[in-house]
């Protein structure tokens, strides 16, 4: 296989349970992501789920994913992301050129983010690409009770801000020789930056579940 997209979804979310199949839109939040690769037959040849969670396996076989089992091992709190495409990457017979790697925690996506990126991604002959979005925030830091601002000066306007931008998580292409290094991309990688309301859905608790059935109303609406 040349390509393949990876939606890592492990069991037992803490601050949300039931996080990957609570119902998004009418749909699990896993399905969103399985639907959008499936989309693009012309550069994902199979969309693949990787999850210890029985509830997990059974929504991705009834969307058309295909699953494999992580290890418990590997589906912790603290288990790092590339770990997962590691072990999904052993279970394949056949070789894989490039993964995507979607996380189901960012369900919503920019219609043409994954053709767009992929392109760049060629077009660069990037060893790694991952999506971003400028912060419009006024950041600083706290020490001893004291505001020390970090981007910008007292009194600055918003509109004056440097660009500085933060790794939205929407979508990563990656391949095995940068997986091999332990991590999901590199010092190489191409930022692809993304300016639309999706790139601030980002599950991980009640409030951003909530906020993310707002906008899927607004989309409808």
């Amino acid at each position: 296989m040349k390509n393949i997209a990876l939606i890592p979804a492990r069991e037992g979310s803490k601050r949300l349970e039931g996080k990957n199949t609570r119902l998004l839109g009418g749909i699990p939040l896993i399905a969103h992501s399985i639907l959008y690769a499936q989309q693009f037959s012309d550069l994902i040849e199979a969309v693949f789920v990787s999850t210890n969670d029985p509830e997990c396996k059974a929504v991705a076989l009834e969307f058309g994913a295909q699953v494999i089992d992580r290890p418990n091992e590997l589906a912790t709190d603290e288990s790092p992301t590339y770990t997962c495409l590691q072990h999904a990457l052993a279970q394949l017979e056949n070789a894989v050129e490039t993964i995507c790697l979607l996380q189901p925690t960012n369900p919503l996506r920019p219609a043409n983010l994954l053709p767009e990126a992929y392109a760049l991604y060629t077009q660069q002959a990037a060893s790694s690409l991952f999506t971003v979005s400028r912060s419009k925030h006024k950041l600083g830091k706290l020490n001893n009770h004291r505001f020390y601002p970090f981007n910008y000066s007292i009194g600055q306007r918003s509109q004056e801000l440097e660009p500085l931008y933060f790794e939205n998580g929407l979508l990563y292409i990656t391949t095995p020789a940068v997986l091999q290094q332990d991590m999901v991309f590199n010092s190489d990688a191409v930022p692809f930056a993304v300016e639309h309301p999706f790139a601030q859905v980002d599950i991980d608790t009640l409030a951003d579940f909530e906020y993310a059935e707002y906008v899927v109303q607004k989309q409808i609406s």
